[in-house]
Parts: structure tokens; sequence; C-alpha cells
């Protein structure tokens, strides 16, 4: 069926590259929590993510407000059984008698003014002992650092914002960073790969364990009780098999390569057809110089009689 169009406001699945890892990876996170359970995904987009989290769990409702792309969502997505799609507006939902063991809302905080309604919504959509994953942007390295306006960001937050928000609605907050990231990666071939070390080459010569930058996108796991807290990993990597991401940088490292022979080669044509110039105009003005000085000499006549 025809894609729906990306317009920036709402990721989908055709999107590549950097975008592409950061939204697919939230999803990717959620899934091993999300075995058996009742999920909810508040502002699901076009239901990509949905979809995902549909073959693990037992049920799953996709929210959003916009009807084209819960119409979207039901028709691509209509294959997948225990997956539905209802239009509703994430500010003022309302599960009524329904409880949810796992509720997502991935980057939605910042497109709505009224965050308390989403989170209050999403606290009371759970069940006794379910939990939450949120994500939204940092907004002093996504914009402060970086100088990007989202157009489509209504109200982003800082660290200290959004852990005031979701503490007010929610007693136990665990905090998650997300960024892009090139990294040499090792990991084990044929032992347990329970443990975890990140390394970072600091420009003075220290080597430390904290990440090379600061993230981009926070990811809050909250609950109820501590007890209820979903089993994150401390660390944990997301690629796909083609290295889309690498790959498109090392394209872009042999065009940008093979740019520089063929400038190169322009800049040095170019100084041979200055050279050329030069050394025709100069002939120019010598000839030019030379007819000059034959008009300014008098002309001798010679009598043909006397």
């Amino acid at each position: 069926m025809p894609e729906l169009p990306f317009t920036g406001e709402r990721f989908t699945p055709e999107c590549v590259r950097e975008i592409w890892y950061e939204h697919v990876h939230r999803y990717a996170l959620a899934r091993p929590i999300a075995a058996g359970k009742r999920v909810l995904d508040i502002a699901c987009g076009e239901g990509y993510g949905s979809a995902m989290i549909a073959p693990v769990a037992r049920t799953v409702t996709g929210i959003d407000i916009g009807t084209d792309a819960i119409a979207h969502a039901r028709s691509r997505y209509r294959l997948l059984p225990n997956l539905n799609f209802r239009e509703g507006d994430a500010t003022r939902f309302d599960a009524g008698g329904e409880r949810y063991d796992l509720v997502l809302s991935f980057e939605t905080l910042e497109h709505v003014e009224a965050q308390d309604g989403l989170v209050g919504g999403i606290a009371a959509a759970l069940a006794d002992d379910g939990c939450a994953l949120i994500s939204s942007p940092d907004k002093a390295v996504y914009s402060d650092v970086t100088g990007y306006q989202n157009a489509f960001h209504v109200r982003e937050l800082y660290r200290d914002e959004l852990l005031a928000l979701l503490s007010r609605h929610f007693r136990c907050v665990r905090l998650y960073g997300q960024r892009l990231m090139f990294h040499s990666t090792i990991w084990s071939l044929d032992g347990p790969r329970a443990n975890a070390a990140m390394q970072t080459a600091r420009a003075d010569g220290r080597y430390d364990n904290e990440p090379c930058a600061p993230p981009m996108y926070f990811i809050a796991a909250c609950a109820q009780r501590e007890a209820d807290l979903p089993n994150l990993p401390g660390i944990a990597l997301f690629a796909d098999d083609t290295e889309s991401v690498y790959d498109d940088y090392r394209q872009e490292t042999r065009r940008n390569a093979r740019a520089r022979v063929v400038l190169a080669e322009q800049e040095a044509a170019l100084t041979t057809m200055r050279d050329a110039l030069a050394q025709a105009q100069a002939r120019i003005h010598d000839l030019e110089s030379a007819v000059a000085s034959s008009v300014r000499k008098p002309s001798r006549f010679w009598p043909f009689g006397r």
C-alpha cells in the first residue's frame, strides 16, 4: 500500500539512516518487556512501532490523534490479529475500564502543551503492577547546543523539568539516555554477555568509562513501585545488518574523496588555462604596442621626379 507521506512531524518507516535508528531502537528496546503483556502505544503515528511489538505481546492498542495516520495503520498492519488502532487525543486519553501492563509514549511529550494531561493519562491507564516507557529530547543538547529549532515541537524539556513532570505522576522513575554514536564493538562469541562497558578516549589523553557525549534523548522507565520497573539493560546496542548509517558515511566519504580529486584536476586545468590566457594577453599587448608605434612614426615619401 502507499506509504504515509513524511511531513517532518511523524516518523515513517521509510525514513532512513539516523532518524530510523533512533526511532526503531526505542521499540526494539521495549520488545522483550512487552512479551505476553497488554500494551498501549500512545501517539503511535502510522503504527510501525505497535506492529513491532505485536508479535510478542498479548495485545497492542495504538492511539493517535491523526485520522489519516490511524486509517493508514489499520490498513497497513491489518494482518496482525492482536493489534488494533483507535483515534484519540493523547493529552485527554481515558482508558475507561481497560488497564495495560505496559504503556509506550515515544517522542510525544515535546509535541504537546498539556504534558501533565498526557503523563497523567498514561499513569491512569496502567495496571497496578504496570510500567511505562516515555521518551523525550533533552532540550539542552537537542536545541541549545545545536541551535536547531524543530517547528513541530511545542515544549521541549530539560532533564530536571522532565523528572519533575514524571515524578508528579509516578513514584519511581529511572532515566536512560539515547544518542546515535559510532562505536567499535567487541562482544563475546562463546560466553555470556551479561556485563557491558563503555570507554571513551578524551582529547586530553584520558580514558574513562563514560559515553563520549551527553544523550540527545531521554527514555524514562516509570512505575508506582520499584519492583515494577522493567529490567532494561545497562547498555543496549542497536544496528541493522546492512549498516545503513555507517555505509552512508562511507559512501559520502568516497564521494568527497572523488570530488577532491576532480576539484584538484579542475583547478590544475584552470591554472593551465589562466597561464595560457596570460600569455595570449601578453602577445596581444605586444602586437598592439607594435601597431601603435608604427602609426606614430612619420611616413617617408620618395618623389617620382624633380
